[in-house]
């Protein structure tokens, strides 16, 4: 199987890091450290090594550590398939966010066919419950990571349908500007359905085989008025075409794929995943990262690096056992991050155990011992 894990990592002028390296030649790494010492900012600068606005999705600008920096960088060594590889990443404080790979410069979606990451935060702990935004960006996320084109074929479609906004909003009568338009929408959208149904259909392939103790979350994608199923660009351009009047008056597109939300029921209790507890929300979630992990592996034969942002924290003791088994088993990169050391005391497999320390506006990682105590 090819190998997918970032060596070493440089963050400069980023958030709240000065300039902090990690060595991260492991298995797993896990950042320990008090809340607010930059333990997320780390796992924040993997997760924009590949496409997209990263794990928090704030803008460039508001990613500058203040004062003193006009900009911030980010570098990695990486393990890729293939052979080792340097991405780097940059802002310069204006303008468009800067990707090179092996010292060329490249769009950011070529970052997509060369790491697939993906992540787990506390803020995801509520995607069941809140608004279907963040239930398409996790659905998006996964399967950048199945069709690597994704980045792409989605940037088109969120263009034409803001040009197609715009339009209704300006009340532009012109119908072939709008056929125009709404072919761009439908070809594009097209592609991005397809792409979503391939991630559901891999996931639930993955989940059928899941012998963890988590929940087994059965997954469908449904639009505002009803399932979305095979779907192509002539469909999309006649159900755009037919709803032009009525989008007209509401000044916006109400259908599409912009529209799609991804629904979980919890199989072994035929409940809808927002009906289940909250430690069952987040066991279906969890479920799902495994299952991701293991379908990307199925499908590409490379392993995913994935982000656990104080996951350990919400998990009970035999959830955090499962979870641990389920990534002994999982030949995935894990950079885990939490406040108390204990809760990884039975992490068995290759771990970098790092301590993550701020004084005087400068953040330090030092290695350390299961104790959380840094050694030299």
């Amino acid at each position: 199987m090819a190998r997918l894990a970032v060596r070493s990592l440089t963050v400069t002028c980023f958030r709240s890091l000065q300039r902090v390296s990690v060595d991260a030649r492991c298995e797993s790494v896990i950042l320990i450290g008090e809340n607010g010492v930059g333990k997320t900012n780390v796992l924040e600068a993997v997760s924009l090594l590949t496409p997209g606005r990263g794990l928090r999705r704030s803008v460039s600008s508001e990613m500058i550590r203040v004062p003193g920096c006009s900009g911030w960088k980010i570098a990695a060594d990486v393990d890729c398939p293939d052979h080792p590889c340097e991405i780097e990443t940059s802002f310069g404080g204006s303008g468009s966010r800067v990707v090179r790979l092996d010292g060329k410069p490249v769009p950011q979606t070529a970052l997509g066919r060369v790491m697939p990451v993906m992540w787990l935060v506390p803020v995801m702990d509520r995607l069941w419950l809140e608004g279907s935004d963040g239930r398409r960006r996790f659905l998006d996320r996964l399967a950048l990571n199945f069709r690597p084109e994704h980045a792409g074929v989605s940037l088109a479609y969120d263009k034409a349908l803001r040009q197609r906004n715009r339009m209704l909003k300006e009340g532009v009568r012109d119908s072939g500007w709008f056929d125009v338009v709404e072919r761009q929408m439908a070809e594009s959208g097209a592609a991005v359905e397809a792409n979503r149904r391939v991630a559901v259909l891999r996931l639930d392939d993955a989940q059928a085989g899941n012998r963890s103790g988590f929940p087994v979350a059965r997954l469908s994608l449904r639009g505002p008025e009803k399932p979305v199923s095979d779907v192509t660009a002539d469909d999309l351009i006649d159900e755009f075409r037919t709803a032009r009047p009525g989008d007209m008056r509401a000044g916006r597109t109400r259908n599409g794929p912009h529209r799609t939300d991804l629904l979980a029921v919890h199989e072994g209790k035929g409940i809808p995943a927002r009906q289940c507890s909250t430690g069952e929300q987040k066991a279906l979630l969890m479920s799902l990262v495994l299952s991701g992990a293991r379908a990307i592996i199925a499908e590409t034969g490379v392993p995913p690096v994935l982000l656990l942002d104080e996951v350990a924290a919400h998990l009970d003791e035999v959830r955090r056992s499962q979870l641990y088994g389920e990534l002994a088993e999982i030949p995935v990169q894990t950079w885990m991050t939490g406040t108390d050391p204990r809760v990884f005391e039975p992490v068995e497999r290759k771990v970098r155990r790092l301590v993550v320390t701020a004084a005087g506006g400068e953040t330090s990682i030092t290695e350390c011992d299961r104790s959380g105590r840094a050694v030299n």
